[in-house]
């Protein structure tokens, strides 16, 4: 049986063609693992901002609840001791006949 030689030049094509296909393969796949990376963390950012929106809409309901007339006006009573203005205490001004 007779072994055919192979140059130099063959051996270095053969391996730097290999190196490549190897090189090529990596990049491959390292570039759909952070493909696949980046999607999860985008989904985890939406869930997030889902969240945020679905809390800013209750603490808006909450504000909204505070905010009435009544509310205020039983606060302002109750823990500020405020009470209504006295007649002698209500200043009206005239802005039309001004200078």
């Amino acid at each position: 049986m007779v072994r055919k030689k192979y140059s130099k030049k063959e051996i270095l094509l053969t391996v730097a063609s290999i190196m490549a296909i190897i090189l090529i393969l990596t990049f491959y796949l390292w570039h759909q693992t952070q493909s696949i990376r980046l999607g999860y963390q985008i989904r985890d950012l939406e869930d997030k901002v889902a969240s945020l929106k679905k809390e800013v809409n209750q603490l808006e309901t909450q504000k909204s609840s505070l905010l009435t007339l009544k509310k205020v006006e039983k606060t302002a009573k109750e823990k500020l001791n405020l009470r209504k203005p006295q007649k002698e205490q209500i200043i009206f001004e005239d802005f039309q006949n001004r200078p």
